[in-house]
Formats: structure tokens, C-alpha cells, sequence
């Protein structure tokens, strides 16, 4: 359940509500989010246990009855699809319906020379965020770990010449500030999905937030750790699916496009789809980009290079530019095409 109090309350207030009901034996849980202190319960109130509430703490303003653990990231608490504003001014990117965004860009940053080469790739294709690591989670303590801070200063330099908002990977709480400082959107990998610590310093950072699927998360684990960015009053939250655990070494992962339908029926948050992490393989990104497409996902993270043969990092899942061009220009047609067959559809139930 969760506790909606009146606008204008307080901590204190916030405080006392907590307090009344520790006395009745029920725990609540302070949050802040759409601007309001709320107050979220694991437990059930009764028509009995409500209206004493509203009795001895007059601010409560409702009370609703989220059946799902993930209160704030739940579809019962904001049926409708939200949208994250990423970047400022001309270079701005809305993540939600009714707009596929493409984040595109290096796995790794390795070069001032190659991520700007990276970077006017990208911007000519017609993507709309660059991504890039500075920081990189890699299985082998002897490979390329990023250029870090350093790195973090291209890209923002790169993202201010092409005028994109740019997104990479925070990996510990050392380094959230800055990353913060220099990047439009903080990106939390799978390695960190259940790194509560971290999700909750990435949360009031005020920026932004990528959340990747852990490789063996349910979908309700996904957004339980959605849940603690958004309980910071952090409201800026995407999900990105990049593959499950799978058994078959065909691929990296298993792309699980069925969780992404799912997991859309259970929260309002934009979601996106990795392809390059999910598969592996070069010639696999562009089918299933354009699968997450159809399938109506809010859009696409994929990792490109001008020369992946030589890239120090997932060179083999990296898209080379001309395919890059054609992997935007195709999502895109899919939308639209998409939006052809649904459109009419949805009139149609709105008139009966």
C-alpha cells in the first residue's frame, strides 16, 4: 500500500505518520516522489485501520492499494507511461511513448581521436544520445578498465559538439559525483542491479538513470531495484533489458523480448533494449534492434566503432557506421509501421 500526504508536508509530518502507525505494529517506509511525501507499507490496512489513520493524521491525503511490492514503480500507482527529459536546450531527448530514442557510441572510450570519430557517426546516423564507457566492469582484472575521469571529460566534450546528451556507466559510489558532473544520464550495469548502495547514491545525484536488467533478475527484482532510485525522489528511471542467462553459446545472452512486453504491463518506466550486450554478435544487433522496435519498446542502446577489429573492448557485438545508419533508419520505419496497425486498433476499443 502507499500513503499520500497532502502537498506542503513536511519530514516532521512525515514522522509522525511513521510514528502512528508503529504503534498499531505496521512499519512504514518514507519516499518521496511526484513531488509529494509518501509512505510506503508492506502490509494492508483495513477500512478500519484507514479511517483511524485519517483520523489521527489529517495531511494523509489517500491511500492506495498497490497490491505489487514495487509501489512507486508500479502501473497501479501511475497507469500512465512516463517520459525522462535527458540533456538541455536543442540537444534535449525525450525517453517515453510515442518517441524510439537510439543511444549509440563506443563500448569503451579509448582515444579522444576515436570517440569524436565515434561521435560523428553517431550524430550523422541520426541517434539521439551517445554513449561511451569511461569506467568499464570487465571479467579479467588484466583487461582495458576505461580511461576513467578522463574519459568522462571527452565524452562530455564530444557530446557538446554534436549536441547530444550522452550517457556511461557509474560503477561504485566513489565515483557517482562525478560522473554526475559530466555525463546526461547515469548508467547502473548488470553486474550493479542489486548494489542497493549504489542505486541509491545514483538516485540523489539528480540525473538520470539507466538501470540494466541483472543477467539472471526477474522482472520483479528489476524493479524492486528501480524501486530504490525512485524512493530517493528521483523520478528519472529507465529500464534497459540487455539478455538473461541462457545455456546456448550461440549467444552472449538471451534477449528477452517477451520480458520487455511484460515487464511495460507492470510499470509506467520507459524501457529500451541493449542488443549488442544481449547477443554478442555483430550481425545479430540490427535483427533484434529492429525486433525491439516492433515490439514496442521506447528504443535501442547499441555499441558502435569505426574500426571494431581494433576496439579494446566487445568489438565483435560493435556495428560499423554504415550499419549504424541503416539500423536507425529502420527502427524508425518499423514505428511508424507499428503505429499504422495499432492506431486504428485502439480507436476502435476507445469507441466501444
Amino acid at each position: 500500500m502507499l500513503i499520500i500526504l497532502q502537498a506542503g508536508s513536511t519530514k516532521e509530518d512525515v514522522k509522525h505518520v511513521v510514528a502512528e502507525l508503529a504503534g498499531v505494529s505496521i512499519t512504514g517506509y518514507p519516499a518521496h516522489n511526484q513531488g509529494r511525501e509518501v509512505i510506503c507499507l508492506s502490509q494492508h490496512l483495513n477500512i478500519e485501520l484507514r479511517t483511524w489513520l485519517h483520523t489521527v493524521c489529517p495531511l494523509v491525503e489517500r491511500v492506495l492499494d498497490i497490491k505489487a511490492p514495487y509501489k512507486l514503480a508500479s502501473a497501479e500507482y501511475k497507469p500512465r507511461p512516463s517520459s525522462v527529459l535527458v540533456g538541455q536546450g536543442s540537444g534535449q531527448v525525450r525517453v517515453g511513448p510515442g518517441n524510439f530514442v537510439v543511444m549509440a557510441g563506443p563500448c569503451t572510450i579509448e582515444s579522444e581521436e576515436q570517440l569524436f570519430k565515434t561521435a560523428a557517426v553517431v550524430k550523422q546516423a541520426g541517434a539521439n544520445i551517445l554513449r561511451g564507457g569511461a569506467f568499464k566492469p570487465r571479467t579479467s582484472p588484466y583487461s582495458f578498465q576505461g580511461m576513467g575521469v578522463e574519459g568522462l571529460k571527452l565524452l562530455q566534450r564530444a557530446g557538446q559538439q554534436y549536441n547530444m546528451p550522452t550517457v556511461t556507466e557509474v560503477m561504485e559510489s566513489a565515483y557517482v559525483e562525478a560522473v554526475a558532473e559530466y555525463a546526461d544520464i547515469l548508467q547502473v550495469g548488470a553486474r550493479n542491479m542489486q548494489n542497493f548502495p549504489l542505486l541509491r547514491e545514483v538516485g540523489l545525484a539528480g540525473k538520470p538513470v539507466l538501470l540494466k536488467r541483472g543477467p539472471s533478475a526477474t522482472l520483479e527484482e528489476w524493479l524492486m531495484a528501480a524501486e530504490y532510485i525512485l524512493a530517493t525522489g528521483n523520478e528519472q528511471v529507465i529500464l534497459c533489458e540487455r539478455g538473461i542467462k541462457g545455456f546456448d553459446p550461440s549467444t552472449r545472452n538471451v534477449l528477452d523480448l517477451g520480458g520487455v512486453v511484460a515487464v511495460q504491463e507492470k510499470t509506467h518506466l520507459p524501457v529500451i533494449v541493449d542488443p549488442s550486450h544481449a547477443t554478442g554478435k555483430r550481425s545479430l544487433v540490427t535483427p533484434l534492434g529492429l525486433a525491439a522496435a516492433a515490439i514496442g519498446a521506447n528504443g535501442i542502446m547499441v555499441e558502435c566503432h569505426p574500426h571494431p577489429e581494433q576496439a579494446l573492448c566487445d568489438g565483435a557485438q560493435s556495428i560499423l557506421p554504415g550499419q549504424l545508419c541503416e539500423l536507425v533508419k529502420g527502427v524508425h520505419n518499423v514505428t511508424a509501421a507499428v503505429r499504422e496497425i495499432y492506431e486504428p486498433i485502439e480507436a476502435v476499443e476507445v469507441a466501444a
